[in-house]
This record gives C-alpha cells, structure tokens and sequence, in this order.
C-alpha cells in the first residue's frame, strides 16, 4: 500500500520523549525509521510510553563515542534521507555529526537536531529535564494556581508537544527537499515546543492580564464547578450564545443584571463581574448532583464535560468510535494496550505494524535503498512556499493548524463571515493563533459567495474546517463536492469527538476533552481537578492535522490525487497522554499531581528564593550529596540515605528543609551554589520576567511587531528553524476582511467585479 513517506529512511539518535514521538509519527505513515540506541539503551526504555514512541521502528545498538561505533553511525547516515538527534549543544560537532560536517559530505540529507531546551547560551546545557524547561520558559507559572507560584505539569505536555512539531518540521523539510533536491539543517529544540503550545500565552502587549488566583478557571462561563455530590464539571460556554443557553437552562438569567455584569459579556472578563458571576454560579451548582446538571445542560446543547478518570477514558466508546486504542501481543509482556493513529488520511491511512524490532547495522547498512528525488531545480524560499490552504478554522484547534504551516512558508487565506471568528473576542489569543494569515471575508451562505469559493478552491491545495458534523454537506464544501471541482484538492476536517459515537454531534472545546479524558483528574492528584493554561487538545490538535495535511501533499506527489483528512480533539488526549495510557499488566502507575503542584519529590520540585523561583533535579543519589554541599547543609546527608532521599515526597521533611535554606537566599546566589554542586538548576520565570529574559532572547523565542489594533505586541516566533530556507511568519494576525480585494485580484477578480462583490455585501473589507 502506497503511504505518504514510504521510501523515506529516517536514521533517529533521539532518546526519551520528543525525537521518538516525532519519528514515530511518521513511521506511523510508512517512513522507514531505524533507532539508533547506546549499549544502555533509550534513558526512557523502562517507560511503559517507549513501547508506543519506538513502534513501527528497526532498532541498532550502537556507541557512537568509540572509533567502531562512530564509524558505524556514518555508514547508516550515508543510507538516510533524514538523520534526527537530540544532543546537547556541542555534544555533534565533537562528534563530527553536526550538520555543517554531515551536509558538506551529503548534500541531500536533512539533519534534524532536537535539542531539549535551546540551542544557546548557560541553560541550553542542562540535562533534558521539563520541569526545568516549563520553569524556564514561563509555563509553569502561566499554569493557573491558587497560590502565586510554578507549577509542574504531571503530564510531559512539552515533550509531547516537541514530537507533534518535530514531525511538522521533518515533513515539511522533507518537502523542500523536493523541490529543490537538496537537505538542510532544521531545528525543533524545546524552546520551539513551548512556542507552539504557548502561542495564546506568551505574547503581550504591554502587560499581562490574570482575573483571579485559581486552577478552576478565571472565566465564570468557561470553567470548573463542584455539584452537590462532591462531583465536577466544566461548563464550556466559550461564546455568549452558548453562556446565555446555559443560564435560561439553569434558571440563572437574572446574573446577567446583576452589579458588575449589567447586561455585558464582556463584564465577565473583569472584576467586579468577574468575580459576582462565578459566586453565583458556584451557588447554583452545588444545588444538584451532577449527572442533572448534565442532563439539563445537554438538554439545551450547551457544551459541558465531566471529570473523569484516564484509564475510564481509554476503554471509552468514543476513544473505541475513533479507533484510538489498540492492543498488540508482546513476546515478554503480554498485551499491550496503546495509543492508534490520531489522524485519518482516506486513501493513504497510517498503520501500525508492530513493536520496535532489533536489526543488524550491517544489513540495513546493506540494504538496496533508492537515491533522493532529483527536485525540480526551483529553491523555494520557505519550505512550503507555493502551497495554498484555505482556512475555514475558528477558535484554536482549526484555524492553528494553518499557522502552523504558515510558519513554514505556506500561504494561508483566513475565510471567515461578516461577523469574524468568533475568537476574535479573546484578543491577543486570537492573535498569537492567527499569525502568519490573510483575511478574506466571505459570505458563503449568498451563491455568489459560493461561487466565489468555488473558485478559490480551483487554485488552492488544502481547505481546512472544523465546523460541526454535517455542516460541510449541508454548505456542500464537503470532500466529495470540492473535489469534484479540484481533484488534487485535500480537504482536512477537525472536530471535537469524531465522526462516530453519542458524542459526535457536541460541541467539543478543549477543557471539555481535559475534563473528560483525565487531563484534569491526574493533574490535581485526584483531589480537585485542575484546568490546564496550555490548551492541550486544541494544540495538539492543531499540530497533528498540519502533519496529516503535509502528510497528505506528500502522498499527492505519489497518486496525483487529493484525499480527505479527518481527526478530533479527543483523540489527542490519548496521543498527549500516550506514555501515561500505554498499558499491559504490571505497569508501573502513571504520575498523579496535586492542587499547586510544586513536583514531583522533594529533588524534583520548584523552590521558592527570596527574590524567585528556581527549579531543580537530582537523579542520581551522589547528586543528593553534591546539593546537601552545595546548600551548606551536609549533615542532610548524614540523616538520609541518598537512594532514600530520591524517593522523598515533595512536601516531607527534606522538601521543607530545602525549602526553608532557600526561600532566604537570593535566586542568583542559590543557581551559583547549585552549579557549582553540579546540580541541574534554572530560574522558573514569572510570566512578566519572560518578555525581557536575556536566554529566551538569545535563543530568539520571541518576535516583536506593530499590530494595528494592540500596537507593540512580543509573542513566539518560530516553530522550527531553518539553515537555507527562511522560517519565521510572513504576516501577523490580520484585521477581519482586511486583504479581501487584493486577494481577490490574485485569484483573476478583476476590479469591477470586486466592487460588485463588496457593494452586495458578499464580501467585507477590514
């Protein structure tokens, strides 16, 4: 069977998390991916989540620190059209394997380096530890809180997020590469992950605006609520209309008259509205159990998601619909249940076709492999430069994809109604998901409008939606009409549930699908659920429908024909979840959190100095000894076994007593005395401190611009960086209509025309 990547042979050094993840998702759609492993093996091989990330792979083991052993790994390179790792900075080019030296002997080889955290300066050296890169970068204290603190993730949102867009920046490399026959150098470090799930966090525009100390959620339409059994919730009413459903549903119209609120939506948003709504609200909740709330809110169709537990989650008739857990017979372990293939290519389907297996170097070093494409002799200036994809996205989880190819050249055309996306309203959010776009504003309920669609379909690759079920038919822009029109068209459909299942027809936002998969439960420790900042299913969504689109135009180059790709929120709770959902019998339990998680054990936690936060990991019982040093406290040491002491609870004697050392040390002095130990330690940012730290800037995280509406804005810049090819957005977000006519012209509109247009009200102009 022909799939978009066969014939790709991808040689992976990668360890742990991302680099696995991101050469599995493209094993998954036929590449042909041999693991390279040292004589010890992955440092995640005793994680049930490594039978999942290595699937579908061959694997060597090899060192590539001794002469036999090097040698080896340059013979395998030599056979690769990609060669992927995840070493620190310095750690190749001692080696001779960075791509300055690998490029000038193999000019057509796409080298992909995946550092964990940057790829510059004193904290790009520290060891591939997220707690220190979430502190680094922001996230933990863009986590919401109750206290005014970090907080650790449970679950590795950045690794993950790292393999979802390092397979996004392989396939488009691999794209280039087809136009121009030759390879390049590309990066997708840490730092590159934490912009694609941030894109909606770390951006300002002057100042940083936090309504309420609280993990429940700072918007009362838009957050948790315990019932009267002790039972949670998430009311889900992202949009006014939704909101004013739920009220009539519950009998609670008059909060929208009460002081503060006065009859806006836009109250909600400030103190004192703020504030009055969510009391109300809480009050009126813990009236009933909750399985009437959700009966009398799905009643009204007002998107709502209980709290519910993971492992539930995974044996779910959703999850079943959507083929997302599949079980395989493993030799030693017995069967294995694990994540499936999160997104569906109609005619090219991904496959999964067993565990990881062991190969001879020398046989796949033997094997008949054919030579890279030729290319066309064009040298694009961005990867995807020429590809054309119209976005009919709002929210995040539709209209992100596109950015994210738009971030690797790709020229997007924002359609959207008179009206807008109604996402618009959430300001710089909307804005840090819509970089890199045009606006066209369409109406595509008026024939003309149609027509006029029809025709932008006739020049374009990709047509992206993310409209509920049956609505594409009902407009009849779904696949089977549009290709009728454009036979190499691909058109990428993302909703909340999937096609199949009792929840198919719902509404589906992201912390429903937090809610309801466990993402909540196991991140509050199965006390009180906590709502995630990061918008996990909506990125990581976005991320594996701009995949499946690439993966899509690869196949097209093969069949000459366009196909339908289709995925869901829901099944990206599993594939952000797969390490911790990966099952057989006898797997060690996944890692629960708490409400204000601080981490994982007393030598894997945030700590409070008198000036800030810091981060810090010891894995290693010497390290426990180096930090007591280190700290001035040796006789810690003397009272606790090291091994003992790795297995300390975050919130025991040790952790109070690291605790109490630090909170009256400045946060300088504690991270000298620390590396001076040899322990892995970095500053956790507060998100003011972020804008404007020095390492952040060095590594070019961000990028700053002129908006039209905000003024100066500083947000994230890039998802993958590039050695030939430029990376970076185009375009920031655009006004709603604001390129209308000048799209138009480019699609053969003449002048008189789209002044027809215009006065008739089809389209709109910013």
């Amino acid at each position: 069977m022909t799939q978009p990547f066969s014939g790709i042979r991808i040689i992976d050094f990668t360890q742990g998390i991302g680099g696995p993840l991101a050469t599995m998702l493209l094993a998954d759609f036929g590449a042909d991916v041999v693991k390279v492993e040292p004589p010890a093996g992955d440092r995640a091989a005793a994680e049930p989540g490594y039978l999942c990330w290595n699937r579908n792979k061959r694997r060597v083991t090899l060192d590539p620190r001794t002469f036999d052993g090097l040698r080896t790994a340059r013979k395998l390179i030599e056979t690769a059209d990609v060669a992927v790792f995840d070493s620190r900075p310095g750690e190749l080019e001692r080696l001779g394997l960075d791509a300055t030296t690998l490029l000038a002997e193999q000019p057509e080889l796409l080298h992909v380096w995946m550092p964990p955290l940057g790829t510059k300066g004193r904290w790009s050296y520290l060891p591939p530890e997220e707690l220190l890169l979430a502190g680094l970068s922001g996230v933990a204290h863009l986590q919401l809180s109750f206290a005014d603190q970090p907080v650790a993730l449970v679950t590795p949102q950045i690794g993950y997020a790292q393999g979802t867009i390092g397979a996004n920046g392989i396939a488009a490399g691999l794209w280039e590469r087809r136009q121009s026959g030759l390879g390049q150098a590309l990066v997708v470090s840490g730092l590159h992950a934490v912009s694609s799930i941030e894109s909606g966090g770390a951006i300002t525009a002057g100042g940083v605006l936090r309504l309420s100390r609280s993990s429940r959620g700072s918007a009362p339409h838009y957050r948790l609520y315990r019932c009267a059994d002790g039972l949670w919730f998430f009311l889900g009413c992202l949009t006014q209309q939704f909101f004013l459903k739920a009220l009539d549903a519950i009998g609670m119209m008059e909060l929208m008259a009460m002081e503060g609120v006065d009859g806006e939506f836009a109250n909600l948003f400030v103190s004192p509205g703020n504030a009055v709504a969510q009391e109300a609200l809480e009050a009126k909740f813990a009236e009933r159990p909750r399985a009437e709330w959700l009966q009398i809110l799905h009643e009204a169709g007002v998107p709502r998601g209980p709290v519910g537990v993971r492992e539930e989650w995974f044996r779910d008739e959703t999850v079943a619909s959507n083929e997302m857990r599949v079980v395989l017979d493993h030799p030693k372990l017995g069967p294995v249940e694990m994540p499936g293939i999160s997104a569906r290519l109609s005619e090219t389907p991904g496959t999964i076709r067993g565990f990881v297996s062991d190969a001879a170097s020398l046989d796949v070093i033997a094997e008949a492999r054919p030579g890279p494409p030729p290319g066309t002799g064009s040298r694009p200036p961005r990867p995807l430069a020429g590809v054309r994809v119209l976005d009919l996205g709002a929210f995040i989880a539709g209209t992100f994809a596109p950015t994210v190819l738009a971030n690797y050249g790709a020229e997007i055309i924002k359609i959207e109604p008179a009206s807008g996306d109604p996402f618009r309203a959430y300001g710089l959010m909307f804005t840090g998901h819509n970089l890199g776009k045009r606006s066209l504003a369409l109406d595509l309920k008026h024939p003309e409008g149609m027509a006029v669609f029809r025709e932008l379909v006739r020049q374009s690759d990709v047509v992206l939606d993310n409209y509920r079920l049956g609505v594409r038919e009902r407009l009849g822009i779904d696949y089977a009409s549009l290709s009728a029109i454009n036979p190499r068209i691909i058109t990428c459909s993302v909703t909340g549930y999937g096609p199949k299942g009792e929840l198919a027809a719902d509404p589906g936002f992201d912390p429903l699908l937090q809610a309801r998969s466990g993402m909540m439960w196991a991140q509050g420790g199965g006390e009180e659920p906590v709502f995630h900042q990061i918008a996990v299913n909506d990125s990581a969504t976005a991320m594996v429908a701009a995949f499946a689109i690439q993966a899509a135009l690869h196949a097209r180059e093969k069949t000459g024909r366009g196909q339908e790709v289709t995925t869901c929120l829901a099944n990206q709770t599993i594939l952000f979840q797969s390490g911790e959902l990966t099952h057989y019998e006898g797997r060690p339990p996944a890692a629960l959190g708490g409400v204000d998680f601080l981490g994982f054990s007393a030598l894997n936690r945030y700590y409070a100095c008198a000036d800030g936060w810091l981060g810090l990991v010891c894995r290693l019982p010497a390290e426990f000894h180096a930090l007591a040093n280190g700290l001035g406290h040796p006789k810690w040491a003397g009272r606790t076994i090291a091994e003992k002491a790795l297995q300390e609870p975050n919130d025991g004697q040790l952790a109070s007593a690291i605790a109490e050392t630090l909170k009256g040390m400045p946060r300088k002095e504690a991270l000298e005395r620390l590396a001076a130990a040899g322990i892995a330690a970095a500053p956790a940012l507060r998100i003011e401190e972020i804008f404007g730290d020095p390492w952040l800037r060095e590594n070019g995280f961000f990028q700053d611009f002129d908006d039209r509406q905000f003024g100066p804005v500083s947000s994230v810049r890039a998802y993958a960086d590039w050695s030939r090819s430029a990376g970076g957005f185009e375009y920031n977000a655009p006004g709603m209509g604001e390129h209308s006519a000048e799209i138009l012209r480019e699609f053969g509109f003449g002048e008189g025309r789209v002044a027809e247009l215009i006065a008739a009200g089809v389209v709109s102009v910013g």
